[in-house]
């Protein structure tokens, strides 16, 4: 077996690893707004992407690279999506590229990522005037994780020392940002994942498919999918060690833990919800049942107002279009059985327990279909005020 511990650092705690955040002008009152991951030594990156037709510009420039490759470099901004700027906006990326490389030349394959408004020009002139402030070296990952916050309450990152039973080890960190446009789709968010585990170039893509599904795949804020959803890992090999069992679990866990700080940190949203389905005619039935409750307006707004409506969990599985008979369906909010094949048990005991589960700030929600032993779990939150608040008011 192997242990894995929580350490400090965030995408620094890998051996080679520097990070920091910068304040280019694009946020107001001077705040942090452009980020940058860099590895010292020789690194592979592989990443998963949107499936939204409309990739932004980052995207299609990574793409045009390969699925695999060198890359010691990454360049985050805040503010804009560079999104839906056609040929301008990969032009806009490679002119800030060449600036990078010219000032400094031991960066290989220095790629972007970019998260904001949609719709608009990149703007490179800001960007570019503030490269002066990099320092390669720095390991400042908390000011690089608060950088590419948009609508986020707070910043997310996460490190683990991975322990093998000979004493050998390696460490993996990473950061995200992410609370609004989120439904699983692929990875609904930022990521940046470093690790200096000696990871096989021909496994960090499948590696990376594996951990989505269950982590980034099972999220949703509020049903709609960006078109800058990028998960980027990073494999320097400086500790030249790896074992695939534990480099896995490590990558699940850091991915895990992302997922659900963004579906906690939904705008306006207050609570965290694990929507259990089990007992579906398939894993695919499960995963569609559970997405359905994450993303129902009605199932949402009852989770804001610590309402055990049940009836809505009920009719959004009976509308997702999975096999279901309410003669075999069982709710529970906690372990509080509502409702149990046929049977209402929602007296006024029943539903004050029920409500007392969702006055806490995370819960579960499950619901066994009794069809067959498909199962999946996927993550949600409410849906208050704050959100119409937030986006309503995005672009000032």
């Amino acid at each position: 077996m192997f242990d894995l511990f929580p350490i400090h650092g965030g995408v620094c705690a890998p051996e080679g690893f520097s990070a920091d955040g910068i304040a280019a002008g694009l946020k107001k009152e001077g705040k942090l707004d452009v980020a940058f991951v860099h590895s010292l030594f020789p690194a592979k990156v592989s990443a998963l992407f949107t499936t939204n037709r409309f990739a932004a510009a980052p995207i299609r420039y990574f793409q045009g690279l390969g699925e695999v490759f060198d890359c010691n470099f990454v360049l985050i901004n805040a503010k804009n999506a560079n999104a839906m700027t056609g040929a301008e906006g990969i032009e806009d990326i490679e002119w800030l590229m060449e600036r990078l490389k010219h000032r400094f030349p031991s960066l290989v394959n220095p790629v972007m990522s970019s998260t904001g408004v949609i719709g608009a020009r990149l703007p490179k002139e800001k960007i570019e005037a503030s490269l002066g402030e990099i320092v390669l070296g720095k390991k400042e990952g908390a000011r690089a994780a608060q950088a590419i916050m948009t609508t986020d309450a707070f910043s997310k990152e996460v490190a683990f020392k991975v322990e093998l039973p000979d004493g050998r080890s390696f460490c993996i960190g990473a950061m995200a940002k992410g609370a609004g446009m989120i439904d699983p789709a692929m990875a609904t968010m930022l990521c940046f994942i470093t690790t200096d585990a000696d990871v096989p170039e021909n496994r960090m893509k499948e590696l990376l498919q594996k951990a989505v599904h269950t982590t980034f795949n099972a999220i949703s804020v509020d049903g709609d999918t960006s078109t800058n959803d990028t998960v980027m890992l990073f494999s320097n090999k400086a500790s030249g060690v790896y074992e695939e069992e534990a480099f896995l679990m490590a990558l699940e866990r850091v991915m895990h833990k992302l997922a659900t700080d963004v579906a906690r940190d939904g705008e306006g949203a207050k609570k965290l919800v694990a929507f259990e389905v089990s007992g579906a005619a398939s894993e695919e039935e499960a995963i569609k049942a559970a997405k359905a409750l994450t993303t129902s307006l009605l199932v949402k707004t009852a989770i804001f107002g610590e309402d055990p409506n049940w009836g809505r969990i009920a009719s959004t599985i009976g509308s997702s279009g999975v096999e279901c008979d309410e003669n075999r369906l069982r709710i529970f909010f906690g372990e509080v059985l509502v409702y149990d094949r046929g049977a209402i048990l929602f007296d006024k005991t029943i539903e004050e327990k029920a409500a007392s589960v969702m006055r806490q700030e995370s819960f579960k929600i499950h619901c066994d279909l009794g069809i067959g032993r498909g199962k999946f779990t996927a993550y949600g939150c409410d849906l208050g005020y704050e959100y119409v608040k937030i986006n309503a008011d995005y672009r000032t």
